[in-house]
Order: C-alpha cells, then structure tokens, then sequence
C-alpha cells in the first residue's frame, strides 16, 4: 500500500483546511464583513458540498476515472482561489468562494474511495492514513495562528492559503491507482439502499451533527477572540482539538476491534451534546474551554471515522463512491451549511452562548434519531 502518497494527500487538505477554517473568518472581519455576511460567506463553502461531491462521485462511478478526476478537481481549486488576488467586494468573494470550493470538496470524498480501495480488507488502518490529515492540520493551524501574532498581517492569509493548494494539488499527481474493484453480485440497488430506515436515520444523525459543528467552525475563532485570546492561543486551541483527534486515531484500531461501529457512533454523539455545552458556558473558564477542545475527538474523530466504515458497509460496489458522496453532501454540506447559516443569524442576537447550546440540541437530536437503528445490522 502506497501509505505516504495517500498520507501526504490527506496532509495538505487538512493543512489547507488548518489555514483556511480557523482564520478565514477573521480575515472577512477584518475586510469589513458582518458577522451575518460571514455566515452567508461560510455557507457557501459547505452549501457546494451537498452538490460538488454527487457529481463527481456520479462522474467517478460512470467512468471509473477517480485518480484523473482528483487531479483535476485540485488544478481548478488553487486557479479558482487564485482569483482572490483581484476580485474585491461581497458579491465577487461569493463567487470566488462558489467556484473554488465546488472543486475542493469534490476531491476528498473521491479520495476516500482511493483509500478504502487500496487498504481492500484491512480498512481498519484507514485510521494510520487519515491521522496525516490531522497533523497537517494542527502544523498549518498552529504555524499560521503564531505567523499572523508575529510577522505577517492578516491580509496575508489567501497568499499561505494558495501555497498548501499547490502542495495538494502536486501530490495528487503522484498518487497511484488501484486495481478495480470486481463488483460482482450488488446486493441491493441505490435506490433500495436509500429507503432503508437505518441508512436514513444515519443520513439525518451525520446532518444534525454538522449543523451543530456550523458555529464552531466559522464563529469559534471569533468567540475566542472577543474573550480576549490572541490569535496565537487561538491557533492554539484549534491545535488542541485536533492533537487530540490524534491521539485517538492512534488508538481507534483497538476501538473497533472492540466495540461495534454502533457505539462508538452513538458515544461520539452523546459526547458532542457535552463538547457544545462546555464551550457555550465554560468560556471564561480555561480548564472548561480545554476540556471542550479534547473532546474534539469525539464530536468528529470518532464520528467521521465509524460514519466512514458504514458507509462503506452500506455501500457497496458500483455504488460506493455515490455513497461517500451522499455523506459528505449531507452531513458536511447541507448540515455545514445549515449551522453556518444560524450562526451567523442568530450570533448577535442570540448571543454565542445560545448558539452553541442550541449546537448541543443539534447533536442531542442526532443522538435520539440514531439510537433506535443505525449499525444495528453491523452489531447482529
């Protein structure tokens, strides 16, 4: 298995991510965004993850041309960012925003495919590939966050930003492929899997939980910052977050050896309810705020890793790149796009305390639809 080629792929996205996630916000405020245009700015980003990822899969499954698309969908993401650099105004960024991340967000629910693909049975070591993904993050979320307190202004994020999409762009071309899969015998056709009430089910719990991460992925550097952190704590604390996503990606082998792909979905929800609460009331307490940021690793490491294998379990053969696609359309796309759209409304208004408790109610709601049915079949 080509472990650092597909290691150094999921490195530069999510050092892209790291650059991009915490500090992009900022950079809108200090343009001169509200806090409303933000939101609608952000919900964009995630609004093209409910559609970029359907088509590319589609194109992927029709054409069995996954690696050629990647690569492309890399190539127009860093010329669609690049436009950043002399376009100005909210409608031009909107756009900018539009384009860039149609292509971005195509390229890793098709990389995910690569993966699965290449690891064939031994998918329980998804989790030693995708760990690359969170220490690119923390190295690029830390780096920029203690860059921008130090020596470069905030103007000059789009510049950091563009230099990982090359990185990303570069290391897709020497990623290998993979012999195709035999399909054989498909149990069951799209549409039949799709009206099962587990997969359903799953499909709304994945959505709630990414509308309850909305507010913290484009407001919690903002929130930080208005409770008197420095952007370098800031960085700091994101950093933390995903440290400890780490540290459970080292460990998740044993976990699923374990425990079944039920409870550790169902934990992980149970344990956001707690992450939100702690980071809407504990803000003025740091030991509360730290304890909020570990449990990063339930909220979305633990989470995304058990959504990931049954969606691979539900999804089999000719309809396995449909399948990622869906999750990450609904769960990061729709349901991103949902919690950026309320925060953003409901920040000034609400306050960011509400807003973060009502991101608790998003994932308790998660929790009670997912409790009666989803992994069952994997748990019989």
């Amino acid at each position: 298995m080509p472990y650092g080629r597909l290691s150094g792929f999921y490195f530069f996205y999510f050092a892209a991510l790291g650059a991009f996630l915490p500090y992009w916000a900022l950079y809108l405020q200090d343009t001169g965004f509200s806090a409303a245009e933000i939101g609608q700015l952000m919900a964009i980003l995630a609004a093209t993850k409910i559609v970029a990822p359907n088509i590319w899969g589609w194109l992927a499954d029709r054409t069995g041309r996954t690696l050629p698309l990647i690569r492309l969908a890399g190539f127009l993401t860093l010329c669609a960012f690049s436009l950043i650099f002399g376009l100005e105004g909210f409608g031009w960024l909107a756009l900018i925003m539009l384009v860039f991340s149609f292509f971005w967000n195509a390229t890793l629910p098709l990389f995910e495919t690569i993966t699965l693909n290449h690891l064939h049975h031994d998918t329980h070591r998804y989790s030693w590939v995708r760990v690359w993904g969170s220490i690119g993050f923390i190295v690029a979320v830390a780096a920029v966050g203690e860059a921008l307190d130090g020596v470069l202004a905030i103007s000059c994020l789009p510049h950091l930003i563009v230099l990982l999409f090359v990185g990303l762009w570069l290391v897709s071309l020497i990623v290998p492929g993979y012999p195709e899969e035999a399909h054989g015998m498909v149990p069951s056709s799209l549409s039949n899997i799709l009206r099962r009430g587990d997969v359903i089910a799953f499909f709304l719990a994945c959505t709630l939980q990414q509308v309850a991460h909305g507010p913290y992925y484009v407001f919690f550097s903002v929130y930080l910052e208005d409770h008197g952190f420095s952007s370098g704590e800031t960085g700091q604390l994101w950093a933390l977050g995903v440290l400890a996503e780490i540290v459970l990606f080292a460990f998740l082998h044993r976990l699923l050896a374990r425990y079944s792909l039920r409870r550790i979905f169902l934990a992980s929800l149970a344990l956001s309810v707690v992450r939100w609460l702690l980071i809407a009331w504990g803000i003025d307490s740091l030991a509360l705020i730290l304890s909020g940021q570990l449990l990063h690793a339930a909220s979305f490491g633990s989470a995304h890793v058990a959504a990931i294998h049954l969606v691979h379990r539900h999804f089999r053969g000719p309809h396995h790149g449909k399948g990622q696609a869906l999750y990450s359309g609904l769960s990061f796309g729709l349901g991103g796009a949902l919690g950026s759209l309320y925060g953003g409304y409901f920040w000034t208004t609400w306050g960011p305390h509400w807003v973060y408790t009502a991101a608790a109610g998003s994932s308790l709601l998660a929790l009670l639809i997912a409790w009666p049915s989803v992994g069952m079949r994997e748990e019989n």
